[in-house]
């Protein structure tokens, strides 16, 4: 869709952040891109401006009770905004860190897979693997004899199961059928005189004391009348439980369940029917008792505590040879003891032992009166009220999947129901290229087939979704803290299509990061259906497919920072390559070009890392070899293995190697190669701090110069200032008043909290004593206001500082303020600062940085930087392994290691591997059909 005439959204004045009181107008109905150099003010426009006004419109149209729940945006610093609609922001970040968060849960198909089994599913006996059916009153009653017999039990007739409210009225309904008791949340409360008061805003679960009796043999009729009144309030259920007068809370593990409609005839065992929650690892009703339905529990690790199985069985117990001298004599008479009892050799290795003598000194032995490592250390971590020891105790530990649901997070009558031969579980182990053919092959009786058809239309139509956004490699039970910022973006847009909104204003945050050329068309074709349904999408980005299909650019700079905050061009692709002073405008004419090296180092001989049979999540058990000393690639499509091979096993294996951290390397032969190394670096995309109290400054290290820089001054030795006088987080010399963070939250409730500079300091952060100490006529708090380039001027005879400020130059820093809160660095500032940071210290020629997707946020020009700061570091000798989409770096990498050829399960294989040139030459590769054209 076209705009409309004078249909535009019209901002005026915005100064949010570095932007110079700018104005522009946005055609509605359309795909506008906003582009510019890193930190120039693109998401300053979009998302500080734009998405915040239209968000702060919507929550002011609420009620005050309405508005106290909802997280409100400050009003962002603009004179007059018209033509707004209510805005979506969809940004680049994991949303949820929540292990309970899947795929299925964030797009909501498995709520919706949690009606279709609770609806058509079909249960069979958890126990005996029949099929579900009813019992009659006569088999609950002798069922009731069999079970309890000489017992004192009370019968009950459940009425209310977790459900909010007072629930007077149903109190009263009780109390008129003649019962003056119920069991309330577990507790037997008296309902004859006065109806208790409960609290409307927690669940609760009412059952009627239908009788309290012996179960005698000539008790039978008594049973059989009391059975008969509770399954007629029960709605066909009645629950049993052991009665005791001393007990005031009830152990519900102890209920008997029977049912007139669902029960196991041959085990005896009574089910519920079948609710949607029944299958929800988020609620009591259906989640995992064991594991609380996360599938995996922190259990001892055999692995951990027997890591080499070559020595003896003394020095191969990690926790024996630890505990110091007393401990080894002990164990080794206890060893000697059992060795004795059972006639093995406790001499030779560990790995020399049966498997039955290796589970008794895991596990212990009854029968020779072993306790076993295991059980020891767990109940020495049940007992202590050490943190010492719990924290010496859980190094042996690791996640591993639950005993009791194997991972699955459910109950097993909720796991026992199915469709098709597959329980929900099943379902949701499938990838969703596999679910659309699952759903689309479902035969279903006629009625299964009436009562299934809105929830199975909804999934299809999710599903579909996800597959045009390039996700299909992604299975429904993938956790949501797995996923990249790309995918993770992506699912959330694709939730936005299925939605179906319109008249939407929708902000994106780079959306091509993490998508492999190949895969970005689609997500073209998704935005601009997105946008023809009748919605008008902002999306910043640096992409040039998405630029050249935008209907609208807007180009900021023309520098970034205070040098930024300009529009610099707007307007069609057509106008934006007209415009002379446009620096995106001059990429895309191919004025400027970020050139492939001439000359490629080769690989060193025998310099290699070498990883043998990764066969983690979807790699195909494949051998890899990744050059040391020179700059390396690793591309593919989304899902093709990437992460998995560099982040889950290489750098678990170096980190465990070079620094002993308590990793779990991803399933793998071995790696080769490790002594070429004495550093492992990871350099990715998070913030540098996730308080206002961190900057550039403090986490390059550079702070710490200056202030020994103040304390030596002499004013400072006169009043006898350490360094720490210079310090907002110590006490001493920081602004007591604000704590040193310069400004004060004030909360407004149900209005979004205000920030006010704090009137003691005046948002100097600091007290007048410590602010009388100056350098070149400028106090601490005046040197952290300063831009890189203004401090290269002033510490240009400090060595220290200056080396810390001249990377920070280098990598296209020179506009940011040694002070800026973290909070107002973008991801690529971030990542640049930690690369400068990296860059600043004494190379050893021995470590390996590892990037993963360091184009995210970076304009053409900031990629030519960050290219010739890459450059430099293997120049000092050391190795550069990147994960990386975009085509401009692969083609400037020395080595390429290319994986797929698809995602999901069709990829995880080594496709190729060699120089650009060599990659261009493989025809099956996807990254080299793209590169053969750019090369």
């Amino acid at each position: 869709m076209r705009a409309m005439n004078n249909d535009f959204i019209h901002i005026k004045g915005a100064r949010e952040h570095n932007l110079k009181n700018i104005s522009v107008k946005i055609p509605r109905y359309s795909l506008c891109v906003v582009t510019g150099l890193s930190g120039s003010g693109k998401s300053s426009l979009a998302f500080d401006t734009i998405y915040a006004e239209g968000q702060r419109r919507y929550v002011e149209s609420l009620s005050a009770y309405a508005r106290q729940f909802i997280e409100q945006l400050q009003k962002p610093h603009v004179d007059h905004i018209e033509g707004l609609s209510p805005s979506i922001s969809i940004e680049q970040r994991t949303s949820s860190k929540n292990p309970r968060s899947t795929v299925g849960t964030q797009t909501e198909i498995y709520d919706y897979l949690r009606v279709l089994f609770a609806n058509i599913g079909k249960q069979k006996c958890p126990s005996c693997g029949k099929e579900i059916s009813s019992q009659s009153s006569q088999e609950i009653v002798d069922r009731i004899l069999s079970v309890s017999k000489g017992e004192k039990i009370v019968i009950l007739a459940p009425i209310i199961r977790g459900r909010k409210g007072e629930h007077v009225e149903i109190l009263k309904d009780i109390r008129k059928n003649g019962i003056i008791r119920v069991r309330l949340d577990g507790k037997i409360v008296d309902i004859g005189d006065r109806i208790p008061e409960l609290n409307k805003k927690i669940k609760h679960t009412i059952e009627a004391v239908v009788d309290r009796l012996v179960i005698k043999d000539d008790a039978r009729q008594r049973i059989s009348d009391s059975v008969e009144s509770a399954l007629k309030m029960g709605d066909g259920v009645i629950i049993t439980a052991p009665y005791d007068d001393k007990v005031e809370i009830f152990d519900i593990k102890n209920d008997i369940l029977y049912s007139e409609k669902n029960a196991c005839a041959a085990c005896g065992i009574s089910f519920q029917k079948l609710l949607p929650r029944n299958f929800s690892f988020n609620s009591p009703y259906g989640a995992c008792s064991e594991c609380n339905g996360l599938g995996n529990k922190q259990e001892i690790d055999p692995s951990l505590i027997v890591p080499d199985t070559s020595e003896s069985i003394i020095r191969a117990v990690v926790p024996w040879r630890k505990g110091g001298t007393g401990i080894i004599f002990y164990y080794r008479r206890e060893i000697r003891a059992l060795a004795r009892y059972y006639k093995f050799d406790f001499r030779g290795p560990f790995s020399k032992l049966s498997e039955k003598y290796k589970k008794i000194i895991f596990y212990g032995d009854e029968e020779s009166g072993f306790e076993g490592v295991i059980p020891n250390l767990e109940r020495r971590f049940r007992e202590t009220e050490s943190e010492y020891v719990k924290e010496m105790i859980s190094e042996y530990m690791s996640m591993t999947p639950c005993p009791a649901c194997s991972g699955n997070r459910l109950k097993p009558e909720s796991l026992s129901v199915y469709i098709e031969n597959r329980n929900i579980s099943d379902v949701c182990a499938l990838s969703i290229r596999d679910a659309i053919i699952f759903f689309a092959n479902l035969k279903l009786s006629v009625s299964d087939k009436k009562i299934a058809e809105e929830s199975v239309k909804e999934i299809n139509s999710r599903l579909n979704f996800l597959k045009n956004v390039g996700l299909d490699y992604l299975a429904l039970d993938r956790k949501s803290n797995t996923l990249s910022g790309g995918e993770d973006q992506r699912i959330r847009l694709a939730t936005q299509i299925g939605a179906g909104l319109v008249g939407v204003l929708y902000v994106l945050d780079e959306p091509s990061i993490g998508l492999h050329q190949k895969d970005n068309d689609k997500l073209l074709d998704t935005l601009t259906a997105l946008r023809d349904l009748g919605n008008t999408l902002i999306v910043v980005e640096h992409d040039e497919a998405t630029m050249r299909k935008a209907d609208y650019i807007i180009d900021l700079g023309p520098g970034a920072g205070e040098h930024g905050g300009e529009v610099v061009a707007e307007g069609t692709v057509n106008d934006i390559l007209k415009a002379k002073e446009s620096l995106t405008g001059k990429y895309l004419r191919g004025d400027l070009k970020i050139l492939a090296p001439e000359k490629r180092r080769a690989p060193v001989k025998d310099k290699f890392l070498e990883i043998n049979g990764a066969s983690e999540h979807n790699l195909k058990n494949i051998n890899v070899k990744i050059p040391l000393g020179v700059f390396t690639c690793v591309t593919g499509v989304s899902g093709s293995g990437k992460s998995t091979l560099i982040h889950d096993i290489l750098y678990n294996v170096l980190a465990k190697h070079l620094y002993a951290v308590k990793t779990n390397p991803g399933r793998h032969k071995n790696v080769k190669g490790l002594e070429n190394l004495d550093k492992v670096i990871v350099i990715d995309q998070s913030p540098i701090g996730r308080t206002p109290r961190s900057n550039p400054a403090t986490y390059t290290g550079m702070f710490s110069h200056i202030r020994e820089l103040f304390s030596s001054l002499p004013e400072s030795r006169m009043r006898g200032y350490n360094p720490g006088r210079f310090s907002f987080n110590v006490k001493g010399g920081r602004c007591e008043s604000c704590s040193g963070d310069g400004m004060k939250k004030i909360e407004m409730h149900f209005l979004p909290d205000v920030y006010v500079e704090c009137e003691v300091c005046n948002g100097k952060r600091f007290n007048d004593q410590t602010l009388e100490v100056k350098y070149k006529g400028l106090n601490i708090s005046d040197i952290l206001g300063l831009s890189v380039e203004e401090a290269w001027k002033i510490f240009e005879n400090i060595p220290p500082i200056k080396s810390k400020l001249r990377v920070l130059l280098d990598v296209g820093l020179g506009y940011i303020r040694l002070g800026q809160q973290a909070t107002t660095i973008s991801g690529g500032e971030a990542q640049r600062v930690k690369l400068a940071t990296e860059l600043s210290r004494t190379a050893t020629g021995k470590t390996i940085y590892i990037l993963d997707e360091p184009t995210t946020g970076l304009h053409f020009a900031d990629i030519h930087k960050l290219l010739d700061v890459l450059q430099r570091l293997v120049s000092n000798g050391n190795t550069i392994l990147v994960i990386e989409h975009n085509l401009d770096v692969i083609k400037c990498a020395d080595y390429i290691i290319d994986l797929g050829p698809e995602g999901g399960e069709k990829g995880g294989e080594l496709v190729a591997s060699g120089t650009p040139e060599e990659i261009a030459a493989v025809k099956k590769s996807y990254t080299g059909q793209y590169l053969k054209d750019i090369l």
